[in-house]
């Protein structure tokens, strides 16, 4: 991925992560959704920020950090001054992310015309938050990939992707259940070149190929 990469995806995460409560009627009113679900914050605040934790000291600030390692980054209704440095970093990553964007787009659209309309349709009709259900390698040169679209932004159903003329797909074994977050487009001679970000596992696929094809197939 050379824009929505790993890196670009975790600081995404650090920003929801800073997403604070407007006001502390806010979070009183949500503590008291913790208790009635029985859920214990504190316990369930301490495990997120060890998770957090490492992409919160890499890509905050230092002036972050003391309330990272106290452990009062994200605790209740943070104090103002952090609010007000939280603020002013969303800012900047917001700036960051629209320069993303328009870079991607500026790319995409210099080699639209050149893509297969398959290509063209498999950008536009969004696929973010599907479900790999199976990964099927018929030939040397077709690749079947299905996908669970009830949870995503498109087709709300299950999708096949067949793509043909295949010279090269870097995916993982046992890849059923992974999720499909973001995905770039680049032309590669007389191909074109899908780089997609998947979670769970967590990690980038390459597919090199001539044409895709979608149906539905739910």
């Amino acid at each position: 991925m050379r824009y929505f990469t790993k890196e670009w995806y975790d600081e995404m995460q650090v920003s929801g992560y800073l997403a604070y409560h407007e006001s502390l009627e806010e979070w009183e009113e949500e503590l008291v959704s913790y208790r009635e679900e029985g859920i214990d914050y504190e316990e369930n605040y301490r495990r997120n920020l060890e998770n957090m934790r490492e992409d919160l000291l890499k890509f905050l600030p230092e002036s972050f950090h003391p309330y990272i390692y106290n452990g009062t980054i994200s605790h209740g209704f943070p104090p103002q001054e952090l609010r007000e440095m939280a603020k002013q970093w969303e800012q900047e990553h917001e700036a960051r992310l629209e320069t993303i964007n328009e870079d991607y787009s500026k790319h995409y659209q210099s080699i639209k015309d050149q893509l297969p309309a398959g290509a063209v349709q498999l950008m536009e009709q969004s696929l973010h938050d599907a479900t790999v259900i199976s990964v099927d390698k018929e030939t040397e040169e077709t690749l079947i990939i299905k996908l669970d679209c009830s949870k995503g932004f498109h087709y709300f159903t299950d999708i096949q992707l067949t793509f043909t003329g295949v010279t090269k797909a870097e995916i993982p074994e046992n890849f059923s259940g992974a999720r499909w977050l973001y995905n770039e487009i680049y032309l590669n001679e007389n191909r074109f070149e899908l780089h997609v970000l998947f979670d769970s596992p967590m990690v980038e696929v390459e597919i090199v190929a001539q044409d895709v094809k979608i149906e539905v197939i739910g």
